[in-house]
Formats: structure tokens, C-alpha cells, sequence
């Protein structure tokens, strides 16, 4: 039995140049990059500004076409219509109208989506909860902070429960607390075998929630592959050990010492800041 998950999106020597008046090359935006981003899992794409990622996005949104190269997405061109139809997508700004309320503008936009009408306040009613807005549904968005609004953003990339979804810096503006929510909603729509392809700065939620990641540079690919294989360290171990007597801990740091030549750092176990923030906050607002 082969336990390999299909392909989502297959990128093979991809290439977008822009070019002038002219017609002549002007930038390089992406370079011959080579991409599999395996269906159902989150994958992160890193790099600084202008490293490629958005043009990158673009193309496997099927508004720009590539210059050379090969690409597919849920196996089929990615300018194929009944391709967009399973796609979701979150830009970096979301351009939301401020005069209606959160359920209003996510009602229009399944309306646009083609979400039959029957079922159309039902499946409003859910991702306004799922993305923890329950309490401010009927609020106008220009009420909103920016956190609130890229709720309703990621709520409206959610609408026809797309089997690939792209987010540009769905995090951006989140406090903590929020911040973990949008990361569990993610890894439970994984869970459910949704690809979510990421596009972030925060580097501490992309590892905390992505399988795999690629890091551009200059339009090319520098490095890639599953995160722990990346953050792996070959030249060091860490040693956890619970329920040992304080007595013997001198004799286990000796012993390390002598067969590695290094003095080991002895530290407590601990928590992320995250999960201790939180932790606070959700007793806090849990308290009568």
C-alpha cells in the first residue's frame, strides 16, 4: 500500500520574466523554481520582499502565465476554471467593504461564490464562528480592527470549502490568542485534507503548523523540504529526562562530559511564551 499523498501543486523549472515597453527582459521575478506541494498538507513559502512569492502565487492562481516551465494544480492548468472553483485565496490586503456588517459582506460574497441560497446563512453562520467572530457578526467592517477584519477575510477564502487554499500572511494583525486560533483552524482543515499552501513572515507560526516549507531567494529555490529535516541539527542532541533524582544528575553531566569533551547546558524544560499567553488569557476570560 502506498502511503504517498497525491501532488496539489507541481511547479518544474517555473519562470516569470517581465519585460519592458520593449519587449525586453526586465526582471527575473521567479526563476526556474521546482516545487510538490503534497494534497491535504500545509506548505510554507519563506523569503524575504521580492523574492518571488507573490508572483509565484499569482501564477498558481492563474492570473499570470508563466514564461517557461511547467505547472499544474490539483492536477489540471491552473487557469482552468473548474480548478479556481476549488480554490481559495486570501491576498495580504484584504479590501472589504466597511459599511456592511461581518454576515452581510460574507453573505455577498457566497452569492458570488454560487453557494445556493438555502443553505447560503448556514454556511455564513458557521465560518463567522469558526474564525471567532460570533460575537461581532452584526458590526460593520469599518468598525473592525485589523485583526478582526483578516478574520473576515480568511472566513470569505473559506466560502466554498475549496480543497486548495493560499494565504498571504493570514496572521498579520492577530493578536496571540487569535493567532493560535487561525493556526488550530488550519491544522484541523489539513486534518480534513485540505491543502493550504502560506505564504509568511511570522517564521514561528509557519513552524509550529507547516509539514514542509521552500525558502526563495532572487526567484529561486534555496533550500525545501519537511521541517524537522530542515531544523535538524546533525552536530547536536538534546537529552530530556524526567523522574531523575537531583543526586544523581552530577554523575550523568560528568559522564556526558567525558565522552564529548563539552560541558552539556543543563536547562529546565519549559513552555513557548505562546502557550503560556494563552493559557492566561483563556482562564481569565473563562472566569466568572
Amino acid at each position: 500500500m502506498n502511503d504517498t499523498p497525491p501532488i496539489a501543486i507541481e511547479a518544474s523549472g517555473l519562470t516569470r520574466i517581465f519585460r519592458d515597453f520593449w519587449g525586453r527582459p526586465k526582471v527575473r521575478a521567479v526563476d526556474g523554481i521546482s516545487l510538490s506541494v503534497p494534497a491535504g498538507r500545509i506548505f510554507g513559502l519563506l523569503g524575504p520582499n521580492g523574492s518571488g512569492k507573490s508572483t509565484t502565487i499569482k501564477m498558481i492562481l492563474g492570473l499570470l502565465r508563466p514564461t517557461s516551465g511547467t505547472l499544474t494544480v490539483l492536477g489540471r492548468p491552473p487557469a482552468d476554471v473548474a480548478v479556481k472553483e476549488r480554490m481559495g485565496f486570501l491576498p495580504e490586503e484584504s479590501y472589504l467593504y466597511k459599511y456592511l456588517t461581518a454576515t452581510e459582506i460574507l453573505s455577498f460574497f457566497a452569492t458570488l461564490s454560487g453557494i445556493p441560497a438555502g443553505s447560503r446563512d448556514e454556511t455564513v453562520h458557521d465560518l463567522i464562528t469558526r474564525v471567532g467572530l460570533d460575537r461581532a457578526r452584526h458590526r460593520r467592517i469599518g468598525e473592525f480592527s485589523k485583526g478582526m477584519a483578516r478574520r473576515v477575510g480568511l472566513a470569505q477564502a473559506l466560502l466554498n470549502d475549496p480543497d486548495l487554499i493560499l494565504l498571504d500572511e493570514p496572521t498579520s494583525g492577530l493578536d496571540p490568542v487569535a493567532c493560535r486560533e487561525v493556526k488550530d483552524l488550519l491544522l484541523s482543515l489539513s486534518a480534513r485534507g485540505k491543502t493550504v499552501l502560506i505564504c509568511s513572515h511570522h517564521l514561528a507560526d509557519m513552524q509550529d503548523i507547516c509539514s514542509r516549507v521552500a525558502i526563495l531567494l532572487d526567484g529561486r529555490v534555496c533550500a525545501q523540504g519537511a521541517v524537522p529535516d530542515l531544523l535538524r541539527d546533525p552536530g547536536r542532541l538534546q537529552l530530556t529526562v524526567s523522574g531523575l533524582a537531583p543526586e544523581k544528575l552530577p554523575d550523568l553531566l560528568r559522564y556526558i562530559e567525558r565522552e564529548t569533551g563539552t560541558a552539556p547546558v543543563v536547562d529546565h524544560a519549559g513552555r513557548s511564551l505562546e502557550s503560556v499567553y494563552v493559557e492566561v488569557v483563556s482562564k481569565r476570560r473563562a472566569a466568572p
